[in-house]
């Protein structure tokens, strides 16, 4: 069996050492580590923090020789055991690598566990060294089966890297959905964090979820466990799923707090009142409820082309608009349906999306499906330039599954039905392709939608959102945008003004003017300003301005004509319709519940 030591080497340098031992290995035994981790799509090359690796056969020191950046052969001689031992340095506090210090550890396997080359398939065993005192252990990996502590043991390497590890002193509570146990761990919550609540909200969560997919087919979940994982710190948020648990991150401060610890202004989220519950908290169930639904869309259903992933490349698809997009149509679609947030509140969230998509400029310019495939190179690698030449295939992708959901829905069906139907159809959860998608949503609607997926997808159109949601009994108002969005302009703080400018989107009055990313904003109309929206005071917000600027140590002086450039000055609210109509009624309470 192949197996991983993983001791704590030195908490205050972040490092772990590990040590690998195979059994019987290769004449020419070749190891690497992944360069990414399934669930983010960008090559990291994790190995740029592996360094001191040794190799032994028995008493004897084997010639290790590196192949490239992350591939390493060993010539060995005999079928004596291998052992290798290396350090990984660990100081990334995201949920995708690994990170060590005196108060937490936490890994992916990606990060610390040598591929076997030709052993993948066969069990791969983990076992942690000494731990300082009062620390534990969280992960969904299955304990070894000899009982030792603090092992764990994996069917093959695939299954080993897909279980993250936290280490440290957490607070754990664990309830059951589904007849399934599931933990919830946290790291680093302030005094006054109110775990009773963020259980009993999230045990929700999984029990709808676990209905959505489950309850016609009476069949149990895909997994014996499940493990929420989240660190909390000052300012953060993701996620990243794995095939029983999820990794999170997210801001202290947007956890929920006992009444007794809460600030005397602050909203709590109320054990009855879907409304009371903080934006912040809210946007942490949402993130809970994304990751848990892609348990099964995106870890069990998944593009054929991710079925045998490749670790040591790029692994392409044109489909994260239905991976990732769809599941963020239901994380806050779920949401309203366990009751956690109402229909007021929910289309609140879903506007967001709609005015986050409709200033990116990018989505004139770039399809879902391009931007799906492009994830490596563009998603991750964001720049000043993004919003003008990218779109996401996260909030579009959503988007197109709102219209295709609203569609469906006024032909009798809905995109829950699809995505029950793709699940039989793979065969309780395996690859699926793009004409998998068209064959069921064509086979809910009862005519063929390739029209729609074409134009959705792979066109770069505008969605009929307006038309649709009229359909569905909810409005599209228009309302004005802040000053500053609506001139085109994205802005951070700066080193010396304290407005300095981040991206100008494409077609808006401030690119048509020359402002450029990177310019610091000094000065409307002759007054100094700290903020751009302090210039609302003395300049009308249609009228043109004289904007003083600084750039690269000169300064400049520009026009703005808002008026010449109106198309980003308006973002829309969505309500609903007072008065739908029987028809219209009973297909929004389908939708959206009563």
């Amino acid at each position: 069996m192949i197996t991983y030591r993983v001791d704590l080497a030195d908490l205050h340098r972040h490092q772990f050492r590990v040590t690998l031992s195979v059994p019987r290995p290769a004449a020419e035994q070749t190891v690497s580590l992944p360069v990414w981790i399934a669930g983010s799509y960008m090559v990291r090359d994790f190995g740029r923090h592996l360094s001191g690796l040794t190799a032994r056969q028995g008493r004897r020191v084997v010639v290790v020789e590196q192949l490239d950046k992350t591939r390493w052969r060993v010539a060995c001689e005999g079928q004596a055991t291998l052992r290798l031992s290396y350090l990984v340095y660990a100081f990334d506090p995201s949920v995708r690598a690994a990170f060590l210090d005196a108060g937490r550890g936490f890994f992916n396997g990606t990060s610390l566990c040598l591929r076997v080359h030709g052993r993948e398939r066969g069990p791969h065993r983990l076992a942690l060294g000494r731990l300082p005192a009062g620390w534990q252990v969280a992960t969904a990996m299955a304990p070894a089966p000899d009982g030792t502590d603090f092992a764990f043991e994996a069917a093959d390497y695939d299954e080993l890297v897909d279980h993250p590890v936290e280490l440290g002193r957490f607070w754990r509570g664990s309830f059951q959905a589904g007849g399934v146990p599931h933990e919830f761990v946290v790291a680093g919550a302030l005094p006054g964090f109110d775990g009773a609540r963020l259980l009993a909200d999230t045990q929700r969560i999984c029990e709808q979820q676990i209905a959505f997919w489950h309850a016609a087919s009476q069949t149990p979940p895909p997994f014996e466990r499940y493990v929420f994982l989240l660190n909390a710190v000052a300012d953060g948020y993701g996620g990243l799923e794995h095939r029983a648990s999820t990794a999170l991150i997210a801001a202290r401060r947007d956890l929920p707090r006992l009444a007794s610890h809460a600030h005397p202004h602050a909203t709590q989220p109320g054990r009855n009142d879907p409304q009371a519950g903080s934006e912040g908290y809210v946007t942490l169930l949402g993130l809970i409820s994304h990751e848990y639904f892609h348990t099964w869309n995106v870890k069990r259903l998944k593009p054929a082309e991710l079925a045998t992933p490749d670790h040591q490349n790029e692994n392409y698809t044109r489909l994260l608009w239905f991976f990732e997009g769809f599941t963020s149509y239901y994380d806050d679609l779920m949401l309203l349906r366990c009751g956690l947030i109402d229909a007021p509140r929910y289309l609140n969230l879903l506007a967001k999306t709609v005015n986050a998509v409709a200033a990116t400029p990018g989505r004139a310019v770039q399809s879902v499906a391009a931007s799906s495939f492009d994830a490596w190179v563009k998603y991750y690698r964001t720049d000043e330039n993004t919003p003008n030449a990218t779109v996401s295939y996260y909030l579009k992708g959503s988007l197109v599954a709102l219209a295709f959901d609203l569609t469906l829905r006024q032909r009798g069906g809905s995109l829950d039905e699809v995505m029950r139907g793709l699940w039989q159809r793979s065969g309780g959860g395996g690859p699926i392709t793009e004409a998998d998608i068209a064959a069921v949503l064509s086979q809910v609607a009862g005519r063929p939608l390739a029209d729609e997926l074409q134009d959705w997808v792979h066109g770069t159109d505008e969605l009929p959102l307006a038309d649709l949601l009229q359909a569905a009994g909810v409005e599209l108002r228009p309302e004005r945008a802040a000053w500053a969005a609506g001139l085109g302009l994205r802005l951070s703080e700066g080193p010396v003004s304290g407005v300095q400018v981040r991206s100008v989107l494409a077609g808006s009055a401030a690119a048509a003017a020359g402002v450029s990313a990177g310019d610091e904003l000094l000065a409307v109309d002759g007054w100094r300003i700290r903020r751009l929206d302090e210039a609302q005071a003395w300049v009308a917000r249609d009228q043109p301005f004289v904007l003083l600027l600084a750039r690269d140590q000169r300064v400049l002086t520009l026009r703005l004509r808002p008026q010449a450039c109106p198309a980003l000055a308006d973002t829309v609210s969505l309500h609903l319709n007072d008065k739908p109509g029987r028809a219209v009624g009973a297909r929004r309470r389908d939708w959206l519940g009563a």
